[in-house]
């Protein structure tokens, strides 16, 4: 099941469902859906007023900004209304899940990549372990990986688990929804990275179009090099601006630009 991208480390308390991501805050769009609509009725009040008080050219101008505005404010609205009454938003119905007999035997800090719909060879289990223990020697961001195919999915039994906190990011890799990429960001990492950096890199690698063309597990490898990438960078505010691009082969540039922007510090990178 998919978790929320979320500021909060807690993930949904029915189950990891594909239905309930979102690669942008709901909540952060519902603030906006708020405020957006409050912004129409002062609008649309103001322009009232001017059209009532208007003796002018002056206030015929403001008229006209009025309405722009206006306008503005209600196409925002609808796209926002549709956001909301889509599709995808209304999948948000299915049963969770909460299956711990699919999580693996053995130690968890030996599993922290679990691969219950086999997108990833066994090697490639082995190497991306490897990759997030790194990772969190690195930078103490703790990066889990749960590849599944829903309802076939741990769901809620992974929270515990992995003992999800706040310097988690859950990556889930389940292609329900059409995108295959799916995270739950915890608050503090949520507050390193900005959040359309999750959005960025899902639309880059986790689209259909994308994984179906090159397969699951290397919609999977990009992203966790994206992430890799993204996380060492400097702290500041050109971090996780940009998605490290896989396929064009330029790691190597994207490498040495950001130990120029570093300073010369010894940056920890990926690669």
């Amino acid at each position: 099941m998919f978790p929320t991208l979320s500021s909060s480390s807690a993930l949904p308390t029915s189950s990891l469902r594909p239905d309930d991501v979102r690669q942008t805050s709901t909540k952060r769009i519902r603030r906006v859906f708020k405020t957006t609509k409050a912004l129409l009725s002062k609008s649309a009040f103001s322009s009232s007023s001017s059209v009532v008080l208007a003796e002018s050219k002056s206030s015929t101008k403001t008229d006209n900004e009025h309405e722009k505005l206006q306008s503005a404010l209600t196409s925002l609205l609808l796209s926002a209304t549709i956001f909301f009454t889509s599709p995808l938003a209304s999948q948000a119905r299915l049963e969770g899940v909460n299956n711990p007999k699919l999580l693996p035997d053995g130690p968890q800090s030996e599993n922290l990549v679990i691969d219950v719909a086999g997108y990833l060879t066994p090697r490639e289990v082995k190497r991306l372990q490897t990759r997030v223990e790194n990772l969190q020697r690195d930078t103490g961001v703790k990066l889990r990986i749960l590849a599944q195919a829903y309802p076939q999915t741990p769901g809620l039994a992974i929270k515990d688990y992995w003992g999800v906190d706040d310097d988690t990011v859950v990556f889930v890799a389940d292609p329900g929804l059409g995108n295959i990429l799916n995270f739950s960001i915890g608050a503090n990492v949520d507050l390193e990275v900005p959040p359309n950096f999750w959005t960025k890199l899902a639309n880059k690698y986790g689209t259909k179009f994308y994984w179906a063309d090159k397969g699951e597990e290397a919609s999977i490898v990009a992203a966790v090099d994206a992430i890799e990438f993204c996380l060492n960078e400097p702290s500041g505010r050109a971090k996780c601006t940009t998605v490290l691009d896989v396929d064009k082969g330029i790691k190597e540039d994207m490498k040495r630009e950001a130990k120029t922007n570093a300073g010369g510090f010894n940056l920890k990178l990926p690669f």
